[in-house]
């Protein structure tokens, strides 16, 4: 196939004489990332209100916005034919500026969609915190080497990733999207990382990386989400931002392209008490100053303007600032040294910014000048388009797969396995019937006789769930959050089971569960991070050893947890399983 190529070439020195010929509308549209659609077969989609997306029409040609968050799914193929429609849109403009197009992390199994995508046509790995229990940099690495080629392969070139955050508050609904709770080896791992999505320097054959979500999500006050206004404070008691900033510290030593902030507002600090994207203290003082960071830096998403979702309203989350109007809101974050503004589309509030001199237009240009560098380091302006044939044989190709069910299996985690002897000790011998329930049933069924009676069984495998609150709203029942302990009566049924019959249980670690109430009633107890049952059963039957370690300490109950302080690590004097604990065979 014969690729089209750009018919403006431009180099790093030449960003000083685009943006002298942007007129301030062009200007104004480089400072919004807003989210958008995939339509059938590739297409540019329609607007959907219900959703919050605008089409991409509206976007480009009348905006005049050249960043776009994609959402949805699709198949490779027609991920690249749907960027290059995009980028088509883009080159009839007036300037030509090519679409920079990002996504969250789209390489898992996770079950929130407003924090990643299933993996779909891409290779799928564990969840971050798998990684951590893995923790191997090298592993990290490859599999963001991975991320980088097919993510290039169908035009993604900004990855909303990686999580820097340590997650010091086990009660976090984002736990399962960092590296655990130790700071060095969020450190070690976030590196990795950006090695892996960037290279060695930000160039043609990268994705830029927005580390997130500066200085540090974990410490939540109330163990909530900063998405939703109860969960908005940070809190530092123990004195530990120090611990939180130490990612970040070690992303933009390591060359991190952009930086995200997060949502929260810090309290009981010297800090001001409004959200970080208002923060002058924060962007300015902290990040640009402290860190010397000299990228683009990026907030988070809908923090100027309310918005409408499924049916359901959703305030900005400005926390802090509440109290201030759209445009009040955006030059309080430019002040504060803010350069874009996710989930936003908004240029129009800039342009009135300045024509009514509330905003100077040399502060324009100076976020302007961050942005257009890094497209022309990311090499769009000569390479706009890809290869939807290429794109095909290159995202989720056999070596990639197997890969990332390598690293889920190695990503298991043994906390106790059952006496020698018995038929619940792990590995699982050949012969046994086993009993298992749902779409475990079909997996374990080619290795063992599955029986749908647990008094007819040797052996009982269960997969489960981490505990957590269930909640209504369209966006709010995706955050897993609330106790750790699993509620009274919800174990009842496996711990029948485990009577009968011995019992080997998997848990989908989301965040550190209390798992107390299985110790010394189940016979062998596994944690894992996104595993796929195929992976799950070659460790249960002895093809992989698991090699995972606990990321993050497991508390003992609901009680310690309340009794632990949010921004500090491992201040659990007895938890039930430490960090690091493991076991193998």
């Amino acid at each position: 196939m014969t690729l089209r190529t750009s018919t403006i070439t431009r180099s790093a020195p030449q960003v000083d004489d685009l943006l002298a010929r942007m007129s301030l509308p062009e200007k104004a549209g480089l400072l919004f990332h807003p989210m958008i659609g995939i339509g059938p077969g590739g297409t540019l989609a329609a607007a959907d209100p219900d959703a919050g997306l605008l089409a991409a029409e509206d976007l480009v040609l009348c905006r005049r916005i050249n960043h776009v968050n994609l959402v949805g799914t699709a198949s490779a193929e027609e991920l690249a034919r749907w960027h290059n429609h995009l980028q088509d849109l883009a080159a009839s403009t007036r300037l030509g500026v090519p679409v920079t197009v990002s996504t969250d992390p789209r390489h898992a199994r996770s079950a929130n969609p407003n924090t990643a995508a299933l993996a779909g046509a891409f290779s799928t790995w564990p969840e971050p915190a798998g990684l951590a229990a893995i923790g191997d940099p090298e592993l990290v690495r490859r599999h963001a080497d991975t991320v980088r080629r097919e993510y290039l392969a169908v035009g993604i070139r900004a990855a909303l990733h990686p999580q820097a955050d340590v997650a010091t508050d086990p009660r976090w609904p984002r736990v399962l999207g960092t590296f655990g709770e130790d700071p060095e080896l969020v450190s070690r791992l976030t590196v990795a990382y950006l090695q892996g999505l960037q290279g060695p320097t930000l160039g043609p054959g990268s994705v830029a990386a927005l580390v997130k979500h500066f200085p540090g999500g974990g410490p939540v006050r109330t163990g909530e989400d900063p998405h939703f206004r109860y969960g908005a404070e940070q809190a530092y008691p123990g004195g530990r931002l120090a611990a939180h900033l130490a990612p970040f510290v070690a992303a933009v030593r390591a060359g991190a392209a952009q930086v995200m902030l997060g949502y929260g507002l810090p309290v009981g600090t010297e800090l001001p008490p409004v959200a970080f994207a208002f923060n002058h203290e924060v962007v300015t003082g902290l990040l640009r100053r402290q860190l010397g960071f000299d990228g683009v830096i990026c907030a988070d998403w809908g923090v100027l303007t309310d918005a409408c979702f499924r049916g359901e309203h959703r305030p900005a989350r400005a926390w802090g600032v509440e109290h201030l109007d759209p445009a009040q809101r955006l030059r309080t974050a430019l002040h504060a040294g803010v350069d874009q503004f996710g989930g936003e589309a908004r240029p129009d509030l800039v342009v009135d910014l300045v024509r009514t001199g509330q905003v100077t237009e040399d502060r324009v240009d100076e976020s302007a000048t961050r942005i257009l560098a890094d497209k022309v380091r990311l090499g769009l302006f000569d390479h706009r388009y890809v290869d939807p044939e290429q794109a095909a044989q290159e995202v989720g190709n056999a070596a990639a797969r197997a890969d990332g069910l390598a690293a889920q299996r190695a990503c298991v985690t043994l906390l106790h396995n059952a006496a020698p002897g018995g038929y619940a000790r792990l590995p699982l011998a050949a012969g046994l019937r086993v009993y298992a329930e749902g779409p475990l049933r079909a997996a374990l069924s080619p290795r063992w006789t599955v029986v749908t009676d647990p008094g007819q069984a040797d052996v009982a495998v269960l997969r489960l769930a981490a505990p957590f609150e269930r909640r209504t709203g369209p966006v709010e029942a995706y955050f897993h959050a609330g106790p750790l302990e699993h509620p009274p009566g919800a174990l009842d049924r496996v711990l029948a089971i485990a009577e009968r019959v011995p019992t080997v249980v998997d848990v989908y670690l989301d965040r550190p569960a209390v798992l107390t109430a299985l110790v010394g009633r189940v016979a062998a107890l596994l944690v894992s991070f996104g595993v796929e049952d195929a992976a799950l059963i070659d460790v249960l039957a002895g093809q992989a050893s698991p090699a995972g370690r606990l990321p993050f300490d497991l508390p003992r109950s609901q009680q310690a947890v309340l009794a632990g302080q949010p921004d500090t690590p491992f201040d659990d004097p007895d938890p039930l399983f430490r960090y690091g604990h493991g076991l193998t065979y």
